[in-house]
């Protein structure tokens, strides 16, 4: 083999390891990780945050007086957190998270405001006569709701040199239905700080 050609395969086999370096990549191995730990991987609102926040509207939320020393569990019903910030939060995985702690405590009691279409479809099929009478399940005997449980998430976010300050606010409220009164109330509060570094190879 010619020196020439020798030096062309040499070049084409370095380019071609470059160039393998430089394609996509795929996670191909991967790892449980404790959904607990803080990891602030950026500077976005992260599960920890989430976590923080709803123990603490649970607590006080079972802590409450009207729920404490109701004489049986109050029944709820959960509406959307209004996400007042600038980000793309799951605002509904949050509420999913206090009412299921919520009804595990057995303070508390919820109805399904999302299967109510789905439960009238159902009523109606089983008026229809296809579902024996011994089973059939009829209109008017759904539980009446006590309670809204609603809030917002708020944020503040503050850049000073290279220094980035990011505040978090969620309010719940729990709203007695035949009186409109705010019965039960709680605020987390969140404070975050990063520092800009340069990113280099």
């Amino acid at each position: 083999m010619c020196l020439s050609h020798k030096m062309g395969l040499c070049f084409a086999l370095f380019f071609l390891t470059i160039g393998s370096g430089c394609g996509p990549k795929a996670f191909t191995k991967g790892e449980y990780d404790d959904p607990t730990r803080v990891e602030l991987l950026d500077d976005k609102f992260n599960e920890s945050d989430m976590q923080q926040m709803a123990t603490t509207v649970i607590q006080s939320m079972v802590a409450c007086n009207h729920v404490a020393r109701a004489s049986k569990p109050p029944v709820v019903m959960v509406e959307n957190v209004a996400n007042r910030t600038q980000e793309h939060i799951d605002t509904v995985s949050m509420t999913d998270k206090i009412r299921t702690s919520l009804i595990k405590s057995g303070k508390v009691r919820f109805v399904n405001k999302e299967e109510r279409e789905n439960l009238s479809h159902e009523y109606d099929y089983n008026s229809s006569g296809i579902v024996s009478k011994s089973t059939t399940k009829a209109r008017g005997k759904q539980v009446g709701v006590d309670y809204v449980l609603s809030g917002s998430l708020s944020t503040n976010v503050q850049e000073v040199g290279n220094d980035k300050f990011i505040y978090y606010k969620l309010t719940m409220n729990l709203t007695n239905l035949e009186t409109s009164t705010i019965d039960c109330t709680e605020e987390k509060e969140l404070r975050k700080k990063y520092r800009k570094r340069s990113v280099g190879l």
